[in-house]
């Protein structure tokens, strides 16, 4: 049997780190966020190992509670690092009108995007 490891949460808990995190929207999409996370968004024109700021906040959650805008939280922010800009894999769409001898089509797309880190919630 193996001893009780306290997991990363329980010891965030007792050396009293909050535990924030948001919820922003970009390129029409949202995401919840929390410092250090890496995420794939929508393109952004930006260069890598620049600074871009996300001020559309929709919530913000702290242990104190939870502050939700309408539509977006005041004077919140989310900063974060660009680490690359790319393509994701290429999917392939194929489509077809069955029973249709020579009626079909395949084309390829790969959608880019931008892959960002978390650095710091401002609220």
């Amino acid at each position: 049997m193996l001893a009780h490891r306290p997991s990363t949460a329980s010891f965030m808990e007792k050396a009293g780190a909050e535990k924030m995190y948001a919820i922003i929207e970009t390129g029409g999409k949202q995401y919840q966020v929390k410092e250090g996370d890496e995420i794939f968004i929508e393109k952004l024109d930006v260069n890598s190992d620049d600074t871009v700021t996300f001020d559309k906040v929709i919530a913000v959650g702290k242990d104190s509670g939870l502050d939700v805008g309408a539509p977006y939280v005041g004077g919140a922010a989310v900063e974060a690092k660009v680490l690359k800009n790319g393509k994701a894999k290429k999917i392939t769409v194929f489509t077809y009108k069955p029973k249709k001898g020579s009626s079909h089509k395949k084309q390829g797309h790969r959608q880019p995007y931008t892959k960002v880190r978390i650095d710091a919630i401002k609220a």
